[in-house]
């Protein structure tokens, strides 16, 4: 079972910049890709980026340019740089780990395994 943390969130000025962390407890070698989604009241959750190992990153146009996703293997993490902050961009943001062989990143029921999430406020 694959335990994801979340970590990094909290209140940040427009413009500003944030970086979150996302801990798997597990080696996630079945997990061909680990994604970044977000949820702000009223709405309804998308997909922010997403990182297929060996493969390449996505990104929603929302955040293209500003937001840049990294992976570290030996540590089992992977983490957004969110740069440019907008008030738009205030969500929980949830990581998410998943099997994915197509290009559909962006759905969500696609993803077996989530952490709890983190509160990024802008």
């Amino acid at each position: 079972h694959v335990q994801l943390v979340e970590s990094g969130g909290g209140p940040v000025q427009a413009g500003g910049s944030l970086r979150l962390t996302c801990a798997a407890s597990l080696y996630t070698a079945s997990s061909t890709c680990m994604a970044w989604f977000r949820q702000a009241p009223g709405k309804e959750r998308e997909g922010v980026a997403a990182i297929y190992t060996g493969i390449g990153t996505y990104y929603a146009d929302s955040v293209t340019g500003r937001f840049t996703i990294s992976q570290d293997n030996a540590k089992n993490t992977v983490a957004p740089q969110m740069n440019s902050l907008k008030p738009e961009d205030t969500a929980m943001y949830y990581c998410a780990a998943g099997t994915i062989y197509d290009g559909r990143w962006y759905a969500g029921y696609k993803y077996a395994y989530w952490g709890q999430g983190t509160q990024v406020t802008v």
